[in-house]
């Protein structure tokens, strides 16, 4: 049995997930060309590759960020200012909602940042992750804030307070300029799960400024005060139920879910179907960040196999399942019966 990587990308990774290498003599000679040719392949095939699984985003998501923290920092700013002055808690409270947005869309960039930086020694994938963990981080936060908001709704539904409509349609307004534009920026995102979720964060904070212009001119025309509560019940849960998905995607990230967009059956059926190979096991398909997803299976060969066989293996990996960082361990049938990993139930 050897451990045996494509020659052509080799973007497996040893060791992830419980696909550990079987101990065997020729093991340290094949790991030691893994090291290497993964600092060099990193190096290039993140860079524009849709063969090879990833999903890139616009180049423009660094000044999306930067534009949209700047201008939902100026309206924070502007709407707490129009608070103070007019006594409207509402408008306070918002101040507080968008400063969330602020911070979220800080900490979204910085993983976006982060999640490409080149793999190192001690950080063997970069960081790709932290994209994942901002992305939950985006989702969890927004429920609560949103909760904060039924909260605050249901107190004002038993206590009514006067709101100046009026301040509050002309702010509101200037939110759905602010929180629209800013959505815009994101909404070609694609299927990074990190990008989702400053899209849908601003998105639902362009549908609360909406619904608040909407409950400002009753308001102001009726003078209905527990209105204001009744559409914050209304948007909080459309908001959580745009975000549910969200928070559901990305805790299956961050605890190595086979991604919703990969058939695992249908990887384990194609791999069956190669020539020479009898069986297989360890099989293992984990998502190393938002974007990008990592296979190891240990293949049970009558044969050793040859780099025609590894190659077409990663070529339709990379194309038919979008799994851009397979690694194949191939062992012999009598080795197989001895693989410590053969058995499904080995950690």
């Amino acid at each position: 049995m050897a451990d045996l990587h494509d020659p052509q990308s080799a973007h497996g990774h040893a060791g992830r997930n419980g696909a550990h290498a079987c101990n065997h003599d020729h093991d340290h000679d094949h790991d030691h060309d893994h090291d290497h040719d993964h600092d060099h392949d990193h190096d290039h095939d993140h860079h524009g590759h849709h063969g090879h699984g990833h999903v890139h985003a616009p180049a423009s998501f660094g000044a999306a960020f930067a534009w949209g923290i700047g201008l939902n920092l100026v309206y924070v700013i502007a709407e707490a200012a129009w608070g103070v002055t007019s006594h409207a808690l509402a408008l306070l409270a918002d101040a507080g909602h968008n400063l969330s947005d602020v911070l979220a869309l800080a900490a979204a960039w910085l993983a976006h940042t982060l999640s490409k930086r080149a793999p190192s020694a001690e950080f063997t994938y970069g960081l790709r992750r932290s994209s994942i963990l901002a992305a939950l981080g985006n989702a969890v936060a927004l429920l609560l804030v949103t909760g904060g908001i039924v909260w605050e709704s249901i107190l004002r539904l038993i206590e009514p307070t006067a709101v100046p409509g009026g301040t509050v349609m002309a702010v509101a307004a200037g939110g759905i300029v602010v929180n629209g534009a800013t959505t815009l920026l994101f909404a070609r995102g694609g299927g990074d799960l990190n990008i989702r979720g400053a899209f849908l964060h601003m998105l639902a904070d362009t549908v609360m400024s909406a619904g608040v212009v909407i409950a400002g001119a009753v308001i102001l025309y009726t003078g209905w005060a527990r209105l204001d509560p009744i559409v914050g019940l209304v948007l909080s849960c459309a908001i959580v139920a745009g975000t549910w998905s969200l928070l559901r995607d990305s805790l299956d990230m961050a605890l190595d879910r086979v991604p919703r967009t990969i058939d695992r059956a249908g990887v384990e059926a194609y791999l069956r179907t190669l020539p020479g190979v009898q069986d297989l096991h360890d099989l293992h398909i984990w998502p190393i960040s938002t974007t990008e997803t990592a296979l190891t299976v240990h293949l049970v060969c009558a044969v050793p196999a040859d780099d025609t066989l590894l190659g077409d293996a990663t070529d339709a990996l990379r194309t038919r399942f979008r799994i851009g960082h397979p690694t194949f361990q191939v062992e012999t049938l009598s080795y197989a019966t001895r693989c410590v990993l053969a058995d499904a139930s080995v950690p």
